[in-house]
């Protein structure tokens, strides 16, 4: 029978770096021979793509906050069914740019949804299933809301005020406590090179461990 493959995921607020880690983590896993596929929430498939258009622009601002809330999990159930499961399945890595732990930060930190409330819904979508490795990547939110407004247009999180995001972070931090064997939290208010560095000894360290 064919090993499942890792599931592993990327996590922080807006102005992290996701973007240039996971394409390090991408680079650095098929490098070491790892059929990997790359993915994000919410997204990952054609449903899904079209779900992030309603949750993260403008069309809807002030969307009550248990529709958002189903919306994302409505997105994450299609991503696992139609991509996650059939790829772990298959022997092939996933890597994924965000996943539930976004959704205690955001919903739960951000918007004041209650834990069990996101737990009930989390059983329901995924099980018992949980990413193998979750790279948190931590910085001040006014770092990183300054780097994302020299990115693009703010979406409809990004316009959020900075108090969200301290909420948002200190969720985060709180999960990377509570789940340390899971966890790995990169500093990522240092300069690019250093953060590459973390990124590269945490990939490395964890096919070392799965092989």
């Amino acid at each position: 029978m064919r090993k499942r493959g890792a599931f592993i995921t990327l996590e922080g607020i807006e102005g992290a770096g996701k973007s240039t880690c996971m394409a390090l983590a991408a680079r650095l896993l098929r490098d070491a021979g790892r059929e990997l596929v790359e993915s994000r929430e919410p997204g990952g498939t054609p449903l899904g793509e079209a779900l992030r258009e309603l949750l993260l622009g403008h069309r809807h601002d002030g969307m009550a906050v248990d529709t958002e809330l189903l919306l994302m999990f409505a997105a994450r159930a299609e991503h696992l069914h139609r991509k996650i499961l059939p790829d772990l399945r298959q022997g092939r890595w996933v890597l994924c740019d965000r996943f539930t732990d976004a959704t205690y930060a955001y919903q739960g930190g951000g918007r004041g949804v209650e834990e069990s409330r996101i737990a009930v819904l989390e059983k329901w979508v995924q099980g018992d299933l949980k990413p193998d490795l979750t790279l948190l990547l931590d910085l001040p939110p006014e770092v990183g809301l300054e780097r994302a407004g020299k990115r693009s247009k703010p979406d409809r999180f990004e316009k959020e005020r900075v108090s969200f995001f301290e909420r948002v972070r200190r969720v985060y931090l709180q999960r990377a406590a509570d789940e340390p064997r899971r966890f790995r939290v990169i500093d990522a208010a240092r300069p690019l090179e250093e953060v590459e560095r973390q990124v590269a000894e945490v990939v490395q360290e964890f096919l070392a461990a799965w092989s």
